[in-house]
């Protein structure tokens, strides 16, 4: 083996019964080798693989068969020798896999020598983790979480040598209630196996329980919020699996796993909803009311029929063709880059998300970060079919580029949609275009703001409140729940709080740039994913 200055390693090593010359660059991290197999026809040769030490998942000493050994330069050896690389490989649609090569060593020392060499550069992949708590959901989807995660996640993690300590959960909100009582800081990381309900349960849980280990009352939504730095890892296994697919790009077990092993971190605005100085519910994907609300109302009724009840209560939603009247106001987010009808959406290491972080810091050194403008509120009244915040694209296999293609994860801010009452057939055409790629905002009825806050109350609410009290002075009201005999559920939604119902006719909604971190990198920005491992330097450069 030969090492050339610059910490480079350089070997001839046997990859099948054929040698090729195996490199290894320490510094930027790189494993490089080149497929001695002659061209097949319609495929070209001499393609250089190259796979960064980030994406190496284990090394292992590896025991060679007695077919390998009386193949090729293999018999020439007294005693064979030899080590397998298991690594992510990319296949279409980003999809991870993970593959192995195994390199032959015509002695131990070299082979040793090359184990110990690449053991070394992972284990200074500090962002890596190696202990982690498991939330399984044996309930959601159709009821595979435990055998996804036990048949395709499991020996992942074994593989690369990950500890885990596993919870099946057995009724709603255990995970979260267990966050509170387990030592979550020996812990690297926070694993949910399920949908986007699991999802919620634990990321409810972890932020409420490092607000109460920082001595931080959730109820005041004028309070900043202290980030959480244990990441969460999301294997889809549920009904719905939109936050896991706005993140990585595919509904796949096995991808999101290598996500987590390889240590990728990707922040996550959360939006903090409240009402009259009342914590209700966190969310990250859409906070919907009217049109997303009623389904999701109508759904709850029928899930013995499965994620089938979602297109039936859609359509059943549709043709009903409800609207709802209120007020909005919000604050625009003048702080942030881009806007909801540009044509940048969110990718890996996004640069709209980037630099909304670095003028966060600038603004915290200044002391300008908590600074509120109340006359930069905007205030609609009126009559809408659809009232949609989203803190991301909630772009799904169903509808690829989501209810708004450009919203970003970590950009501090939420776009809001308002859908005023129009025909039902342009409510079709509006829906339709989430499907295709047109600009679905091209409507003269449909709004888009890229907002900070917003508030919204219920005519029905404002009209009670007149009553009562002076509404100038106070922007929301008591509920009704006084008085059970009218007919409040008739003229109010429901709001769709990342899938699950938030009954309440006022909210304050508040977006907390990068508040979480999930085991995710955003969405990989190339076309055809299989060029990575067969290309030299098309990523890496």
């Amino acid at each position: 083996m030969e090492q050339p200055p610059g910490g480079r390693l350089v070997s001839s090593l046997l990859l099948g019964p054929r040698g090729c010359e195996v490199t290894l660059e320490r510094e930027p991290g790189l494993l490089r080798w080149r497929d001695p197999q002659p061209p097949r026809r319609g495929r070209s040769s001499g393609g250089e693989n190259v796979v960064p030490a980030s994406e190496i998942i284990a090394v292992e000493e590896t025991e060679i068969d007695k077919k390998q050994c009386d193949s090729g330069k293999w018999q020439k050896m007294s005693k064979p020798h030899a080590f397998t690389v298991h690594y992510v490989k990319r296949a279409r649609n980003h999809r991870w896999r993970c593959s192995e090569i195994t390199f032959g060593c015509i002695d131990e020392q070299l082979c040793n020598q090359w184990i110990q060499a690449l053991k070394e550069l992972l284990d200074s992949q500090k962002s890596r983790p190696k202990q982690l708590l498991v939330y399984i959901n044996p309930y959601g989807g159709k009821r595979q979480g435990k055998r996804i995660y036990e048949q395709k996640v499991a020996p992942l993690f074994h593989l690369a040598s990950i500890s885990t300590d596993v919870v099946i959960t057995e009724h709603a909100n255990h995970a979260k209630d267990n966050l509170f009582e387990v030592n979550i800081y020996k812990y690297d990381g926070i694993v949910c196996v399920g949908g986007d309900g699991m999802f919620s349960e634990v990321m409810h849980g972890l932020i409420g329980r490092i607000q109460k280990d920082s001595g931080i009352d959730q109820n005041n939504p004028k309070t900043p919020l202290a980030q959480c730095s244990i990441r969460i890892g999301i294997i889809p296994a549920g009904s719905t699996d939109c936050i896991c697919y706005a993140t990585v790009g595919i509904v796949d077990p096995e991808t999101s796993a290598l996500h987590i092993i390889v240590g990728d971190c990707q922040p996550l605005d959360v939006s903090s909803i409240h009402h009259n100085n009342t914590f209700l519910k966190y969310s990250v994907s859409l906070l919907g009311y009217g049109f997303y609300g009623d389904i999701l109302r109508d759904s709850e009724k029928k899930r013995w029929m499965g994620p089938a009840r979602y297109d039936f209560s859609g359509f059943k939603t549709f043709l009903s063709h409800q609207y709802y009247e209120g007020t909005v106001s919000f604050q625009p987010a003048k702080g942030t880059v881009g806007s909801p009808r540009d044509k940048e959406s969110c990718r890996t290491g996004c640069r709209i998300c980037r630099q909304t972080k670095q003028l966060e810091e600038q603004q915290k050194n200044y002391g300008l970060e908590h600074k509120e403008v109340e006359d930069e509120w905007k205030v609609i009244k009126g009559k809408f079919l659809a009232i949609n915040a989203v803190n991301m694209s909630c772009a799904c296999p169903r509808s690829p580029k989501g209810l708004s293609p450009a919203a970003h994860l970590a950009d501090g801010s939420a776009d809001l949609i308002l859908v005023r009452k129009c025909s039902r057939f342009n409510f079709l055409r509006y829906l339709v275009r989430h499907t295709n790629q047109d600009d679905q905002f091209d409507f003269p009825f449909v709004d888009v703001y890229r907002v900070k806050r917003f508030q919204f109350m219920s005519k029905q609410l404002e009209d009670n409140e007149s009553d009562i009290k002076d509404v100038g002075k106070k922007r929301f009201g008591q509920f009704c729940s006084d008085h059970p005999a009218c007919c409040c559920n008739l003229a109010n939604s429901t709001w769709n709080c990342d899938g699950e119902t938030l009954d309440s006719s006022a909210v304050e909604v508040k977006v907390r740039c990068q508040l979480v971190k999930l085991f995710a990198r955003g969405i990989e920005n190339y076309k055809d994913e299989t060029a990575y491992n067969s290309s030299s330097n098309e990523l890496l450069s």
